[in-house]
């Protein structure tokens, strides 16, 4: 009969303690259950940080159209800003950095193509660029796509910029791949290079900076079509959650105020914000 009582009193103080446990928990677990986008205290965001206009690291913090909107999706994710951790997503990087959990999505002028979606999922796309060239104000040498089988081209390592050129746009081009697209414009500048190649939105945001104002011009050619979609690991619940958040954005008007703020200093002609799902070809 004795042992029944202590027995009886230790499952009370067990079922007490297991109470505490679920209510209180340690630091741990309310770390785990707190934030509406997935359980953490912060969101980790890949970006461009030498994109202006788009995405860049600047002593003051980090701005650009890409940043506005991740920092829109965050917030309706559940993400107040101090709660968002940025890292530089290269473009030769953005594939491996989602595979490995690096950060929870990215937002850095990613194109969705075919061969990336057979690695990682896109949300979007939230805005529709064209590859172009970015040439010398006082250039006239190229005129047309075709004149860049003749010229020296500069692009980034594994964006699909290079690829195009390479595969189709201009094969014959002695294209010269480097790992940042800011580090094209010295060789651009002093004659080094004819041409830098990448999407319009990225080069029209170069071309507006105060040091390099008047001394470049964009081609106008329209390459190609390239859709920007926000990059998240395969299979995650991410991207439903994110599709839903870019359409909000669309709707109460705060997508074509980040397109004023971060694309009307360089007279940007934009296309009208793309529907969810509908790809450009």
């Amino acid at each position: 009969m004795k042992l029944r009582k202590v027995t009886a009193a230790s499952a009370t103080v067990l079922a007490l303690a297991l109470t505490v446990t679920a209510c209180g928990g340690g630091d741990g677990d309310n770390e785990s259950s707190s934030g509406a986008g997935g359980g953490k205290d912060k969101i980790t965001i890949g970006i461009k940080f030498d994109q202006p206009g788009l995405g860049q690291k600047t002593p003051q913090g980090y701005e650009g159209f890409d940043v506005d909107v991740a920092t829109y999706v965050a917030k309706k994710l559940g993400y107040e800003e101090n709660q968002i951790e940025w890292k530089e997503s290269k473009s030769a990087d953005r594939e491996t950095m989602l595979q490995r959990g690096d950060v929870d999505f990215i937002a850095a002028t990613y194109s969705i193509t075919p061969e990336r979606q057979e690695t990682v999922d896109f949300a979007g796309p939230y805005l529709l660029a064209h590859q172009d060239v970015l040439l010398r104000a006082d250039d006239d040498k190229i005129k047309s796509p075709e004149d860049l089988n003749k010229a020296k081209l500069c692009s980034v390592t594994g964006s699909t910029s290079a690829q195009n050129v390479k595969e189709k746009l201009a094969p014959k081009a002695q294209l010269q791949p480097y790992p940042a697209y800011s580090a094209c414009l010295p060789g651009l500048q002093n004659g080094a290079v004819d041409a830098l190649t990448t999407d319009d939105s990225i080069l029209a945001g170069y071309a507006a900076q105060d040091q390099f104002k008047g001394k470049f011009k964009l081609g106008g050619f329209k390459l190609t079509n390239e859709n920007y979609g926000i990059g998240v690991k395969k299979g995650s619940d991410l991207k439903d959650k994110i599709n839903k958040a870019l359409e909000e954005m669309v709707a109460d008007g705060s997508w074509d105020k980040a397109v004023k703020e971060n694309f009307g200093p360089a007279n940007y002609k934009n296309e009208p914000a793309p529907k969810i799902g509908d790809i450009k070809s």
